[in-house]
Parts: structure tokens; sequence; C-alpha cells
């Protein structure tokens, strides 16, 4: 018997993510296609800050004024954004395409306006020598462009945490396969999660809640989870 759940969320994680992985159309040229993920993982990831914090942009930048003599603001901004970061940046997606001629600068400026938890993240994709070369080969305005149309939308009003997590899964998956590498260490398939799933929760009583306990034989670990 088919997986409804596997089936509605496969799909649409596998069509999210094709539809972002075709931003690589532009790259071809200037980029080999083993160096497309060095693009659109970051700017996946960029692309998802930007559209959770979208909503609450105008507060963050209101608190920012109002706080910005405090030594300590972290504590204002997060609250002000409703996540563990923000973005003090003037700019979003689509101020940024409204001056394509100082694309690069502007760009930098919103990059820089993020919480430093996030410029960690982004500093391990070494995204700068990445815009460098998008700004040589004039592709840094065509990207973002494709990333602010409806289909690189990624706000968790559509997008779960967990979905994006297997959206970017998928991503990195197809990014190995570019350089021949197995993409089995990267990233495993929904059925094998489900069938997993399934097996594990086979012979548990499941009428009273509570957890069960599992060997993960890869950490060796045990792993206890949580049964609705």
């Amino acid at each position: 018997m088919p997986n409804d759940k596997f089936a509605v969320v496969g799909t649409n994680i596998a069509e999210k993510a094709t539809m972002i992985w075709n931003v690589a159309d532009m790259l071809r040229g200037p980029f080999k296609p083993h160096e497309y993920g060095l693009v659109i993982l970051p700017m996946t990831v960029v692309k998802r800050f930007h559209d959770c914090l979208l909503p609450t942009h105008d507060a963050v930048l209101e608190t920012y004024e109002k706080d910005r003599h405090f030594a300590v603001k972290d504590g204002f901004l997060t609250k002000a954004s409703g996540y563990q970061f923000y973005n003090t940046s003037k700019f979003t997606f689509d101020s940024l395409l409204t001056d394509p001629e100082n694309i690069e600068a502007n760009f930098r400026d919103y990059l820089a306006g993020f919480s430093a938890n996030v410029q960690d993240v982004l500093s391990k994709f070494d995204f700068d020598t990445v815009i460098r070369r998008m700004v040589e080969s004039n592709t840094l305005y065509l990207v973002i462009r494709e990333f602010n149309s409806p289909k690189g939308y990624l706000g968790p009003d559509r997008i779960t945490a967990v979905d994006c997590g297997y959206i970017f899964e998928d991503l990195v998956r197809r990014f190995s396969e570019s350089f021949g590498e197995e993409a089995g260490a990267h990233f495993t398939s929904r059925d094998v999660v489900y069938l997993m799933t399934d097996l594990l929760l086979s012979d548990a009583d499941l009428s009273r809640g509570g957890n069960v306990t599992v060997y993960e034989n890869c950490t060796t670990s045990l792993i206890r989870v949580a049964v609705a």
C-alpha cells in the first residue's frame, strides 16, 4: 500500500528542489556543472533566511534604529524578528533588484546585515569568492532575480523547516552527483525513511504513546523516538 504522506511530501520537495536547481541554467559558461552548487547552496540558505525575516523586516529596522546606542542589542533584535537571527540591512531581494547598477555593493550590504550566527553559517561557503565570480560574469543580478521569483520562495508559511531541510539535502545530492560522488553518502530517500520508521514501530504499542529506544549503528548510540 503506497505511503500517501511520502507521495505528497516527496513530490513537493523534488519539485521545489528542481525549480531551484534550474537556476543553474544561467550559470552555464562562467561556472562548470560541478560548480553550480557553489552558487545554489548558499543562495538557498540566504533566501530561506530572507523569506523567514521578511514579514518582520520593518520592525527589526525600527528596533535597530531605536536601540542602536545599546552595547548589546541582540535580544531586542531577535525579539523583533521572531527568530534567533535577524538582518539590519535596509535591503530586501525586491529592493536589490531595483538598482542593478549597484547590485554587488547592495547585496554585500544585505549580507553584512545578518546577525553573527548567520554570518558564521555563510562563512562556511566561502561565499565572498563566489560573489566576485558572479559579478565578473554578470550573473549576480540574474541569480538574485531568479531566487526572488515565485519558484524561489522559501517562506515558512509554505515550506516547513523539515521540508526545507529535505530540499537542501536534495540539492546537496544533485551537487554531489555532478562531482561523480556517491549520492547515498549525502541523501537518504524519503521512501527509505518512512519504511524504516514503519519497521521500527511495527511491533510497538502506540496506544499509550511514550518512547521507543533504538540503536543507531553509525554513531553507536541509543536514540529515543517519541511516539505521539
